[in-house]
């Protein structure tokens, strides 16, 4: 990990002594299940922990932020999955070798443009950029579009002071107006709005609410946490001239590499389950409708599954991580996320850049609960020939 990454574990004591935090988040008790074996146990089981919760997945809720459910991650199966198999064609890497090419000309020009321009605030300067130019590709969308997206910034729910409602109505119209593009010009495109306009379920067309649905999570469900792993992944490098080594001597390493930044980083911490029936978690109750957190970060830093999990190891063998999730409701994104970090690690291997990093401010979250570094508020970095 990177030399100036704060890799403290705060769930270390309690994974190891019950298992469980009793945790409060903003008035609500929301226990956190941290225990690897737990945690994906509790992310397959979708009758106990349910996800068929809408605006309750994510931990604050979102209910201020947007008005619709967002699919598929809001629903269980059987729902879930006939509204997964819908947008699942868009995130199919393999049989997209065009999408492959492409991301690799994006990462490589950009990387070449750092490099030009010396030094680079990765943060909002590379990972943004990249995060959104990357989006457009994968929906088929002109490479201008993005240029609005990078306007959101970090997030498109938050600002600086937590949840923004005005940031979640930008979001909401522009969305209602690809849309109404569709309706006017027709569902003939490629690209995932147009989609969208023509897909079905179970026999009849989407609703609006349906389409707009889709398109929230798209939008908001791997935009801070892409940010998060590229601004790592680059940090780490430019400070790990070692590993750098590793990867150019066997580039077939940068698959392994890309999954530990994600296991490491875990950019995501947790993620909410709505119980229906009243139920135990290691001796704590929780009420019939009440909430339980799958934490993916203490999971992946748990010392029965992971060895020395407090390491970064470039060519970790045994990785099986839940930094994209596990279970029905598994990430979505994740073929995409592996192939931007893994482009991104082969390019910085074969270019040999020199990198190295400048200023840095760490990005915690956690509040009382919990503190741990989940990416960078900046990151200044130089990037040479």
């Amino acid at each position: 990990m990177p030399a100036d990454w704060d890799s403290t574990d705060p769930f270390a004591e309690e994974r190891r002594r019950t298992g469980v935090l009793d945790a409060e988040f903003f008035g609500e008790k929301i226990p956190m299940i941290l225990r690897y074996r737990d945690v994906l146990a509790a992310a397959r089981d979708y009758g106990t922990y349910s996800s068929d919760a809408p605006f309750r997945i994510p931990i604050p809720s979102e209910e201020r932020v947007r008005a619709v459910r967002q699919l598929p991650i809001e629903t269980d199966p059987p729902e879930h999955t006939d509204y997964r198999a819908i947008v699942q064609p868009f995130f199919n890497i393999s049989a997209r070798p065009r999408l492959v090419e492409d991301v690799n000309a994006l990462i490589a020009g950009m990387l070449d443009a750092a490099a030009d321009a010396g030094v680079v605030e990765v943060v909002r300067e590379f990972a943004l950029p990249l995060q959104s130019r990357a989006l457009a590709l994968l929906l088929r969308m002109p490479a201008t579009v993005a240029d609005e997206w990078i306007s959101w910034g970090l997030h498109v729910f938050a600002g600086p002071e937590g949840h923004s409602e005005e940031k979640g109505n930008v979001l909401d119209r522009y969305l209602h107006r690809q849309f109404d593009r569709v309706e006017a010009e027709g569902a003939d495109g490629d690209d995932f709005f147009s989609a969208l306009g023509r897909a079905e379920f179970r026999g009849r067309p989407l609703t609006r609410e349906e389409m707009v649905g889709f398109a929230n999570l798209v939008f908001a469900g791997g935009r801070d946490t892409v940010i998060a792993a590229v601004s790592m992944t680059l940090a780490h490098f430019a400070t790990h001239a070692e590993d750098l080594r590793k990867l150019r001597g066997d580039p077939l390493l940068a698959r392994m590499a890309a999954e530990e930044i994600v296991r490491v980083a875990s950019p995501l911490t947790m993620i909410a389950r709505v119980c229906p029936r009243a139920t135990d978690i290691h001796g704590i109750d929780v009420a019939a409708d009440g909430r339980a957190a799958l934490c993916w970060a203490s999971a992946n830093r748990d010392e029965t599954v992971f060895e020395s999990p407090e390491k970064f190891i470039v060519d970790r063998r045994s990785n099986p991580h839940l930094a994209y999730g596990a279970g029905p409701h598994r990430c979505l994104g994740a073929t995409h996320a592996r192939l931007l970090l893994r482009t991104l690690i082969e390019l910085i291997a074969s270019k040999g850049l020199k990198m190295e990093v400048v200023a840095s401010e760490a990005r915690y979250e956690g509040g009382e609960v919990y503190r741990r570094q989940t990416g960078y508020e900046s990151l200044r970095m130089s990037f040479g020939r």
